[in-house]
Order: structure tokens, then C-alpha cells, then sequence
């Protein structure tokens, strides 16, 4: 049944913005940020921080977050915390409370304007509770997120657009997300007052990191473990990725169905793995690891969003707090993960899939995201084990 935050209700008064569900029910809302309409599946993100990465990790192309946490917005924005530069993420956001004029001292901009800048809608004043919990009964939904400032809506229009979007299952995001040259990695971790520091060190180990819709703060953590990166397009062949002499490969995180992607970069993958060469995958990459040792992957209810997801590590029994973003998971019911892979982690939410190791291969693969360092350094571990293989 649905909600009654999530209605056919009329349009209120002073409603410049709404959220249409492609079964019709409405959250009406104030609009802000960029203006227009955009089609996507909506998800929850439970962190109480980094709403501008959020908002800008390609691997949220095509989704509009809503945000359980009211006060998003309240610390502003800046060019430091954008994970990816002029690559598209979230196609908007929705949000409990109207966002504030910021207060912090790192702050160069409002988050309305930014969004505005990018192209991005926001939508204040929903419950998001009741539409998180419509989420988590009945999975989630197609719908369209639209902006305007004189309150003009064609509801039906709106939510035929969500009805007819065919979704993200069988879709190839990571074409639309990747850069699309070659190109070396440059730059370190950040530092207050600092910023982002150059590597130090010669004679660094090589990594080609194949780009799937990758979040920046991945390749400056492969570089404080220690490694030289050079980042390549997702439909990159395999000789170009040789004959740079790579010592290891990195599979990024990205949007979309990892079956639909994997069409082109499995094969690819399997070569990799044939050769005995390191490799190392986040969280679409992980899957498309697993997707070429033979297991398989399959769409989640809901889908894992937030930054304090705990993982148990099966072979020591510890327990990393980690930040996730996924909507597809490596399939781990009995019989699914094959005869060539071993599970190396799992959520301690729901059993879910969250780590594997290839047998006999140097090549291992997460579901979660270390570099975002929500414990805060649980997970970086498994940039130095990657780094240690190779030589």
C-alpha cells in the first residue's frame, strides 16, 4: 500500500517542485538547483556526509538520491570534494529540510548553485522517510524528479516518462561515465591546507586502471600505497593495455549492469586473469571480476547506499565500516559464485556478497568503497595488498 507522503494528492500551494513515481503517486516538494525534469531510479543514501561526492560519483548516473539525513547542503561546496570532474552522477536529489546558506570554513559556494551549475535538480520539503520506507518494501522505483519555478506540471506527461524509462537493469552506463582518452594520474591524497599533494618516490610499480565511471579519490589512494596509475577508456582493448606495460590492472566502480558493461570488458577481464596478471576491482569492476571467474550478478531490492555499512572480513572475523553504493551485488546463493572463486567478505546487514578472490590468481576484487574512508582508514589495507603484488 502506499504511503501517504506518496499520493495522488493535488498539488499544494507554493509547490515548485515533485517527485513522480512511475506507478503515479507524487511527493510534492520546493524545487532547487537546475530547472526541468530528469528520469531516473530513486535510491537512499544514509550518510551524514559527502552529499557533493554523492552527487558527483559516476556510479550514481542515472539515479536520483534521496538523502535520509535532513540537513544536506549545510557545509556548502567546493572544487576539492568533486570526485569527478565534468562527468555525469546523480541526476538529482531529494532532500527533508530546505537547504541553509552554509557555514564552513572550506566552503567556496551554496549548494543550490552548484547544482543549478551542473545541470542537477533538487527537491526540499519530502518526507523521506515515508519514501525511503517505499523503498525498502517495495524496491526501487523509476521516476521522474522535475523543477519549476512557477509550479507548472504536466503530471501525467511526467509520469509516463517514468513509466516508459526501461530502467537500469541490462543497461551500459559506464560508456557514458568513462574518460574518454588515455591519460597518467596525477596527484596524491588531500591535506588541510595543503590540498591534493604530488606522489613522492621513483621507480613505482604501473597500473592501467581501467575506467568505468571511477571516483577520483580511487586513484590517489592507488598512488599513496605506493603505485604509478595510468588511467585507459572502459572499451579499451587489451593490446593497447599491454603494450603499456602495466605490473597490475585496476577494474574501477561504475553505474549500471555489470552483465550489459561486462559484454565487452569480461573478455577482456578473463585475458587479464589468464596471463596471471594482478588485478584488483571496486565495486562495478568487482562484479565484472567475478562476471569473468565465472560466477554471476543479479539486481538487488534496494541496493546498498550509505557510509556506515559493516563488512565482515571472512578469513579474521574483523568487522571494516565501509561506505557502499550499489544496486547490483555478485550473486553468492549456493552454487552461484562457481568453482573459481572464493568469498572473501560479506554485509552484515543482509549476507550480501561484499568480496572475492580469484582461486590460484592474483586478482581479488570489493563491493564497497575503500578510498571513501567512512571508518576512516579500515579499508586502505587493500590498496597497499594490491600494491604488494605487484613486484
Amino acid at each position: 500500500m502506499a504511503d501517504p507522503a506518496l499520493s495522488h494528492a493535488p498539488q499544494p500551494e507554493g509547490a515548485t517542485g515533485v517527485l513522480v513515481l512511475a506507478d503515479g503517486s507524487v511527493a510534492w516538494g520546493r524545487g532547487f538547483g537546475a530547472t526541468g525534469s530528469a528520469v531516473g531510479e530513486v535510491c537512499f543514501n544514509t550518510a551524514m556526509t559527502g552529499y557533493q561526492e554523492v552527487m558527483t560519483d559516476p556510479s550514481y548516473a542515472a539515479q536520483i538520491v534521496t538523502f535520509t539525513f535532513p540537513h544536506i547542503g549545510n557545509v556548502g561546496v567546493n572544487d576539492e570534494d568533486v570526485e569527478s570532474i565534468d562527468v555525469p552522477g546523480a541526476v538529482g536529489c531529494v532532500v527533508r529540510e530546505d537547504v541553509t546558506d552554509p557555514a564552513n570554513f572550506r566552503a567556496t559556494g551554496t549548494l543550490q548553485h552548484w547544482l543549478a551549475g551542473k545541470g542537477k535538480i533538487g527537491l526540499s520539503g519530502v518526507d523521506t522517510r515515508a519514501l525511503t520506507r517505499r523503498i525498502r518494501l517495495s524496491g526501487a522505483p523509476n521516476a521522474v524528479i522535475a523543477h519549476d519555478p512557477d509550479g507548472h506540471f504536466d503530471i501525467p506527461a511526467l509520469v509516463e516518462q517514468a513509466r516508459t524509462w526501461p530502467g537500469l537493469e541490462g543497461m551500459d552506463l559506464a560508456i557514458k561515465v568513462t574518460r574518454e582518452a588515455q591519460a597518467a594520474w596525477e596527484g596524491s591524497i588531500w591535506k588541510l591546507g595543503e590540498g591534493y599533494t604530488k606522489p613522492e618516490g621513483t621507480g613505482r610499480p604501473h597500473v592501467v586502471a581501467m575506467d568505468f565511471g571511477a571516483k577520483d579519490n580511487i586513484f590517489r589512494n592507488l598512488v599513496k600505497a605506493g603505485a604509478d596509475v595510468t588511467i585507459v577508456p572502459a572499451e579499451t582493448p587489451l593490446e593497447t593495455i599491454l603494450s603499456l606495460k602495466p605490473a597490475g590492472v585496476f577494474l574501477s566502480n561504475g553505474p549500471g549492469d555489470p552483465a550489459a558493461t561486462g559484454a565487452y570488458a569480461v573478455p577482456v577481464i578473463q585475458k587479464l586473469l589468464e596471463m596471471d596478471m594482478p588485478v584488483f576491482g571496486i565495486c562495478l569492476g568487482h562484479q565484472m571480476l567475478a562476471l569473468a571467474a565465472g560466477a554471476r550478478t543479479t539486481k538487488m531490492h534496494q541496493g546498498h547506499r550509505g557510509a556506515n555499512h559493516p563488512v565482515k572480513r571472512l578469513e579474521d572475523g574483523v568487522v571494516e565500516i565501509t561506505s557502499m553504493n550499489h544496486g547490483f551485488a555478485v550473486d553468492n546463493a549456493p552454487g552461484a559464485l562457481g568453482d573459481n572463486v572464493v568469498e572473501t567478505h560479506v554485509s552484515l546487514f543482509d549476507g550480501s556478497n561484499c568480496g572475492i578472490a580469484v582461486k590460484g590468481k592474483r586478482a581479488f576484487g570489493v563491493q564497497y568503497h575503500p578510498e571513501a574512508s567512512p571508518g576512516p582508514q579500515d579499508s586502505f589495507y587493500l590498496f597497499e595488498k594490491f600494491v604488494g603484488m605487484l613486484g
